[in-house]
């Protein structure tokens, strides 16, 4: 598995992509330094990521405690499988999510993905293996391996976000459909992770008001 990002290694993955593609110059002045936003990854990291989505930061943070407290705060692929389903709706989960953490863990368990060996496989067939889990979407997969697995030449073409901040760099009418997005993402290997973390804080800053974003569309 490709090791995350040092600080000093983020700065010239940064600097690397803005030589490459002077577009994304004005992200780059505009948005502060950042860290590598690493999570816990394997099993525990896949299945909290499911949790968290589709509700509030503070309420995907009170049923994660409640989910780590209610499997004795050892979240594997086993104890979760001993579990069963309305236990886990106890703890907060939706009936989707609870499903979905069954099958990720019972996809460990039968041999369809192995969360402690997941840094043998390239990006590709590690996003094909996750892919394969029901509940888990290609977005999901980029960002646990983005995340979770550390790994740098990630990019979630599929994410809104990024789509936006990429017309705001290109000066484009029309945000990118992720196809576009992926393709105008190639010039940023093998730093697209970066990249992505660059237009991510940009958006952000934007949206909260922090940076006022003059559109000159093309």
């Amino acid at each position: 598995m490709q090791t995350p990002y040092w600080q000093d290694d983020i700065g010239a993955a940064r600097r690397a992509v803005v030589a490459i593609d002077p577009a994304l110059a004005r992200a780059h002045e505009q948005t502060p330094a950042f860290e590598w936003r690493r999570r816990v990854g394997g099993f525990e990291g896949l299945f909290h990521m499911i949790v968290d989505q589709q509700v509030s930061l503070a309420s995907a943070a009170a049923i994660w405690t409640r989910v780590e407290a209610g499997l004795g705060g050892e979240v594997t692929p086993e104890r979760t499988l001993a579990t069963d389903i309305e236990t886990l709706r106890g703890f907060g989960l939706s009936i989707q999510k609870a499903t979905y953490g069954h099958e990720i863990a019972r996809a460990h368990v039968d041999g369809r993905i192995d969360f402690d060996h997941l840094e043998t496989l390239s990006d590709e067939e590690a996003v094909a293996r996750l892919t394969a889990i029901k509940g888990v979407g290609k977005w999901t997969a980029e960002t646990f391996l983005m995340f979770c697995e550390g790994r740098r030449d990630i990019f979630p073409a599929g994410d809104i976000a990024l789509q936006e901040a990429i017309r705001w760099a290109d000066g484009a009418a029309l945000r990118p459909r992720e196809k576009e997005a992926c393709a105008r993402a190639e010039i940023w290997r093998p730093h697209r992770s970066v990249a992505a973390h660059l237009l991510w804080g940009w958006y952000g800053a934007v949206k909260r008001g922090e940076i006022a974003l003059e559109e000159t569309p093309r």
